[in-house]
């Protein structure tokens, strides 16, 4: 196996990783206390919670360029990365609902966009590659990085990568100094990012067909423009980045996520047409599910951040009081944040996900209390817990709440959910790209909830598609082969719980299989699917578990669901400043996880048991 040193990239020399090296028990606690040993040798880190260098070199060169007409010095104050005014003005409007009076007043936001009076400007539109920076005194970022990790809605890393040469050369340029110096009188301005609800140029084909390379037939301006901004982006800026496919690419992920094309199914060039948005079969079981139904965000918590914005917005009238939301179970970190601090009215925290806290439940419904959705994980991380979603869907027809549940750990390649939720929300970061290098989000809307016409209108009015056309194109290609991918990684999981269920160092493992809620699994797993490729575990102590997970010769670092096992000490990491919260819960402080990959079997069921031999003479 591959071996990183501490701050490596997982992938390493991966310009856009996801995941960093953290090989060590002590880097985490390095990590997590910013401890400069560990910080400072650190390249990259997961995007959500360590914003990319190529996003602070942006940041930083807006800053500097700011700094110089206002006469402020450029230690005073930052920038925070968005892809539209819309999203900056979320964010504004958050840290003014937090920061002190003197952070709020000094906030303003700065829109670049292409200066349409430069030919070569012009020719890039198609990519609409605009950002808004909100800028901001230091005192002001924490909050920022507290909406820019909560709703996943930033800039992705390629984005800014590439933002950063237009804003270089003087092609993206502030809108307001664009405005005052008239430029846009001779040419029209670049339309933003479009609505899903219209056909902006990477999409206006309407029910044109497309050939075999992918291209619409006819030479209509919109296909022009296309293939000129294609051959624009290899020559002037060296990337084969042709844009006639990025639709094609869409339409290719939403039908793996429906389940309605399979892996091996990867020739855009000669995929349905894209006019065809009635699937006619599919392995959700959902018959009526269109391809429309299905929405693809920058990550996997914008999905979820998104799903709750739509339901508080189609459930809370004007003048009424916000319900409610139910996290139930152990949360993601950001799920049960977003609940909490995107809603007046906070959360109802189940941490267990058992019966006993769905009886809870049922006695505060029966007693009158009302709630907006419940928000739930299937299995849950990081003890694969799995929620009686039977249960929860009787109680939510009954008593009217949504049902969202994030099928990223389960994975649809396993389990069906649909027919139990109203929203499904997935990180196609995790397991359906595999290769660690881009994030991606998806959300399907359940086409017979009850909810499915007010949250249709609502995202087709009010949702923007930011999914940076660089990302969609990896999303795609590192995504043919997921079903392949997850019979193996379900087979290889299996073979490391055979190492550790009966060892007498392992205190508790946790696994679908095994656990006290596999009928719950049960229910919903599908006839070809397996029990997933997570496993956590933890050791009879700490010295064991710090003794074992430095033995493992296994890449280490935060994320999961790559093609190569990934290992951590999860529950440090993701709640390092509340561990007694989370054994309030079951969640041991020393829970170390286990994202399986495709390795031999036998190679990894080696590790694992060399890692033991380890663990064992800490006994």
């Amino acid at each position: 196996m591959p071996t990183f040193e501490l701050g490596d990239s997982i992938p390493s020399e991966t310009a856009h990783a996801v995941s960093v090296s953290l090989p060590t028990w002590s880097a985490n606690v390095g990590y997590e206390e910013g401890q400069d040993w560990v910080v400072k040798r650190m390249t990259t880190g997961y995007p959500r919670f360590f914003i990319h260098r190529s996003i602070q070199a942006f940041a930083a060169d807006i800053v500097a360029k700011h700094v110089s007409t206002t006469a402020k010095r450029p230690s005073d104050i930052t920038a925070m990365l968005f892809p539209t005014p819309t999203i900056a003005s979320r964010c504004v409007d958050f840290i003014r609902s937090r920061a002190p009076v003197d952070v709020c007043i000094n906030i303003e936001v700065i829109n670049l966009v292409l200066d349409m009076s430069n030919p070569e400007a012009r020719a890039l539109e198609p990519l609409c590659p605009s950002i808004s920076a909100v800028i901001m005194p230091q005192d002001g970022f924490p909050f920022a990085k507290q909406y820019w990790q909560h709703s996943g809605d930033g800039v992705s890393s390629r984005r800014a990568e590439f933002c950063h040469g237009l804003f270089t050369d003087g092609l993206l340029r502030p809108l307001i100094e664009l405005r005052n110096a008239d430029a846009s009188a001779s040419a029209k301005p670049c339309r933003g990012p479009k609505r899903y609800q219209r056909q902006a140029s990477l999409d206006a084909r309407g029910n044109q067909q497309p050939n075999m390379h992918g291209h619409v037939n006819g030479t209509t301006g919109e296909t022009a423009m296309i293939q000129e901004t294609s051959r624009f982006l290899e020559e002037r800026f060296g990337r084969n980045l042709d844009l006639s496919f990025v639709q094609p690419a869409k339409s290719a992920i939403k039908r793996r996520i429906a389940g309605a094309l399979r892996s091996a199914d990867h020739d855009l060039g000669g995929s349905p047409s894209l006019s065809e948005k009635q699937m006619s079969s599919n392995t959700r079981g959902i018959a009526n599910l269109r391809e429309e139904d299905i929405y693809l965000f920058p990550c996997g918590i914008n999905a979820i951040f998104h799903a709750h914005r739509a339901l508080y917005s189609i459930r809370t009238p004007p003048g009424s009081t916000p319900l409610k939301g139910v996290n139930f179970g152990f949360p993601y970190v950001d799920t049960l944040k977003i609940l909490e601090k995107f809603n007046p009215s906070g959360a109802l925290f189940y941490g267990r996900a058992s019966e006993s806290d769905l009886d809870d439940l049922e006695t505060r419904l029966e007693a009158g209390e009302r709630y907006l959705a419940l928000f739930c994980e299937f299995p849950g991380n990081p003890t694969l817990s799995c929620p009686n979603l039977v249960r929860i869907r009787e109680l939510a027809d009954k008593y009217e709440f949504a049902v969202v549940v994030d099928e990223t750990i389960g994975t649809f390649a396993n389990v069906n959910i649909l027919q139990f939720a109203d929203i499904v929300v997935s990180s196609l970061t995790k397991i359906f790209s595999g290769h660690c290098n881009v994030m991606g989000g998806g959300a399907i809307l359940n086409p017979n909830s009850r909810y499915y016409p007010a949250l249709k209108a609502f995202f087709q009015q009010q949702l923007e598609d930011t999914y940076w056309p660089e990302d969609v194109i990896f999303m795609e290609r590192n995504s043919r082969d997921f079903v392949a991918r997850i019979d193996r990684v379900n087979a290889n999981a299996e073979a490391i719980c055979r190492v550790l269920k009966d060892h007498p160092l392992v205190k508790t493992l946790y696994y679908p299989k095994y656990n006290d809620s596999r009928a719950n699994y049960e229910a919903v797993k599908l006839p070809q699917g397996g029990y997933g490729g997570l496993v956590s575990v933890v050791l009879k102590g700490k010295k064991q578990a710090v003794a074992f997970y430095d033995a493992l010769e296994t890449a280490k670092g935060p994320s999961l669901g790559t093609n190569f096992t990934l290992t951590s000490p999860y529950v440090l990491l993701a709640h390092y400043q509340e561990l007694d919260w989370a054994e309030q819960y079951g969640v041991d402080r020393n829970l170390i996880r286990i994202s399986v990959g495709l390795e031999e079997t036998d190679e990894l069921v080696n590790v694992f048991t060399r890692a033991l031999k380890v663990a064992e003479e800490q006994s």
